[in-house]
């Protein structure tokens, strides 16, 4: 019987600590530079938030507060549901060292209730729960999913190394993922394609990856492009996304990929594999100090230098490793977060467990991005390619 009094009790001394004011009231503040945080849950807030508020959920409050606003002199107004939460919120707020902190009586529901300015929510209740672990990242927060849901990108290539990278693209939210191929699922793909099935062998690789990919997340647009890369038709598959996840497993198309991208202004993700090693670069032609791929690959090699993976084999988990790593430089360059691998080239060594990373600098002597560099033409690049095979 005693728990109501405690709680009246407990609720009374904190606000006699804590000052209480108005929705109309913390709307004048916050034009006058006060930050108004809404605490509520990402699930909460997908419905609507007050105009120009910072979500920042109340169990990470004291975890985030300094990278969001590190000024402790700044008026800080707290928002939840009802005014409840706030209260706590405003008090780890003061014991954090902010020195004027208030709570917004009746919290979202008054602030709604008397027509004060709300703006939609970034993401609804299904997004907010599907991405909520990557969601409490500062980096990332709604603002990073939003620009995730809104970014296209091509994978060249469902096999290999476009499997795992489309599986974590789709699972981490991005817009749309356009998918090249024009082959089909053999049983020999499973051991490393683990995008497709053992009851999908013969379908189109990628009308396979897409059933995979709905599965994991339907919120996610997929694009099917059952062609090959080709001279004629590669800048109208690559035109109108962001980014190139580069999955080839031949050298004239990554060629003229590598063309295609560079004309393009488009970031190419590069990574290759063979029997226990793999390798990963970015290309990314919208940086002047970024070299591009046949900075690496002047000219392509032979096919006895560079056999495919069905001729020299590839241990299964070695595409997987190179894709998801594909997977995170691509996710970096969108968010634009850490140090992409522009001008790095990352080695791995399966057998040894080593990763080694060695400079890879712009050529100004590039035939395809130095200074003397001429482009032909697809056609000429596909040539080269076949002459030099």
């Amino acid at each position: 019987m005693s728990t109501p009094t405690n709680r009246d009790t407990w609720l009374a001394e904190l606000r006699s600590r804590i000052p209480e004011i108005a929705p109309a009231e913390a709307l004048g503040r916050q034009a006058q530079g006060a930050l108004l945080i809404d605490v509520r849950e990402d699930g909460e807030r997908a419905s609507g938030m007050p105009a120009g508020a910072l979500g920042l959920s109340r169990g990470f409050l004291e975890l985030r507060i300094e990278q969001a606003e590190p000024d402790r002199a700044r008026p800080i107004l707290a928002l939840c549901g009802s005014g409840m939460r706030s209260l706590l919120a405003a008090e780890a707020l003061q014991r954090l060292g902010y020195r004027d902190v208030r709570s917004v009586a009746g919290g979202f529901e008054r602030w709604k209730s008397e027509g004060l300015p709300i703006v939609a929510g970034a993401l609804d209740a299904d997004a907010a729960e599907r991405y909520a672990r990557q969601l409490r990242l500062p980096q990332v927060g709604e603002a990073g999913q939003a620009r995730l849901g809104a970014t296209k990108i091509v994978l060249l290539g469902a096999g290999g190394l476009g499997a795992p990278a489309a599986l974590y693209l789709a699972a981490a939210g991005v817009g749309q993922l356009t998918l090249i191929d024009d082959d089909r699922v053999e049983r020999s793909n499973l051991h490393r394609q683990v995008i497709h099935a053992d009851a999908r062998v013969g379908m189109a690789k990628t009308e396979s990856a897409r059933i995979a990919l709905n599965a994991l997340n339907p919120r996610v647009h997929i694009e099917l492009r059952n062609e090959r890369l080709r001279a004629d038709n590669v800048e109208r598959l690559l035109d109108g996304h962001d980014l190139v996840i580069d999955g080839a497993d031949n050298f004239p198309a990554r060629y003229l990929l590598a063309a295609a991208t560079q004309r393009l202004k488009l970031p190419m993700v590069y990574g290759a594999v063979e029997r226990f090693t793999g390798q990963l670069s970015v290309f990314d032609p919208r940086r002047d100090d970024s070299p591009c791929y046949r900075c690496l690959f002047p000219e392509p090699p032979s096919a006895a230098e560079a056999p495919n993976c069905s001729e020299a084999g590839v241990l299964g988990v070695l595409p997987g490793i190179v894709g998801l790593l594909q997977a995170t430089e691509a996710l970096k360059l969108i968010l634009g977060l850490g140090e992409p691998l522009v001008g790095r080239l990352l080695s791995f060594d399966a057998l040894g467990m080593r990763f080694r990373e060695t400079r890879l600098p712009r050529d100004p002597a590039c035939p395809g991005c130095g200074a003397t560099a001429h482009f032909s033409g697809y056609e000429d690049v596909a040539a080269f390619c076949a002459a030099a095979g």
